[in-house]
């Protein structure tokens, strides 16, 4: 027989809320995080200087950062790669995953702009190689050769391939890869995964939300109680049984 969910009252539930107690440098590391990991400088920098908070890599590093992130969102990977290497040469030497992406991504870009003989080349000559050593790779590149095998790409069931959220993609990954290496160089080796391939670094205040979230959901099926629905806000809204 299916019970009845408890009720928690908005005032109950305000009380609970008001015994946590979070740290206030707690809460200006988490909006430091976000900013130096989204590429906000100015932001940052204001941010450091007003609340005395510092970021854990030098924020000058950032403006470089977000140049690579953006010639990635304007398909300009070849410039990407330049600018990775120039920053440190082992970012890629060390994260053969993130190499491939970056070369997919220029494979993409070829196939995007009509030039099919370069394409074909530039994937047997680049790509092919890494797919005999790794068949996720393998995988990877017989999904976006196929881009070739479709006049029509909306018909194509890799189509989403050339599409902008692709580029987004590669872009996050290319950010989070930089800014790990920078983290390293600070001594923030607890980035670093066991096996030395470098783990994504991702704001940890989008997280966070989705923890929240997911949080509410769990105990939606258990009790009735003020939760919030509009993030931007953070609104208690009244519990419905």
């Amino acid at each position: 027989m299916a019970t009845s969910k408890k009720l928690i009252t908005r005032e109950e539930w305000e009380k609970k809320l008001n015994d946590v107690k979070i740290r206030k440098e707690d809460m200006n590391r988490l909006v430091m995080n976000f900013l130096v990991t989204e590429g906000y400088v100015d932001a940052a920098e204001k941010f450091r200087m007003e609340s005395g908070t510092e970021p854990d890599i030098d924020l000058a590093t950032i403006t470089d950062r977000m140049a690579v992130k953006k010639a990635v969102q304007s398909g300009n990977v070849e410039d990407a790669i330049e600018k990775v290497n120039d920053l440190n040469p082992e970012i890629l030497d060390t994260n053969p995953q993130l190499f491939f992406h970056l070369q997919q991504q220029r494979l993409i870009e070829l196939i995007r702009k009509g030039k099919v003989e370069e394409a074909l080349e530039f994937a047997q000559e680049e790509l092919a190689p890494r797919g005999e050593e790794n068949q996720s790779f393998l995988e990877e590149l017989e999904r976006t050769v196929a881009l070739l095998a479709f006049e029509d790409v909306s018909n194509c069931p890799v189509g989403e391939l050339l599409d902008i959220a692709q580029r987004l993609k590669t872009a996050s990954e290319v950010n989070a890869a930089i800014l790990t290496s920078q983290s390293h160089e600070k001594g923030e080796k607890e980035h670093l995964a066991c096996d030395n391939r470098l783990q994504p670094a991702d704001p940890k205040l989008p997280s966070l939300l989705k923890m929240l979230i997911w949080a509410q959901n769990q105990l939606d099926e258990k009790a009735a109680y003020p939760r919030i629905n509009d993030l931007s806000t953070a609104t208690l809204e009244d519990p419905t049984v």
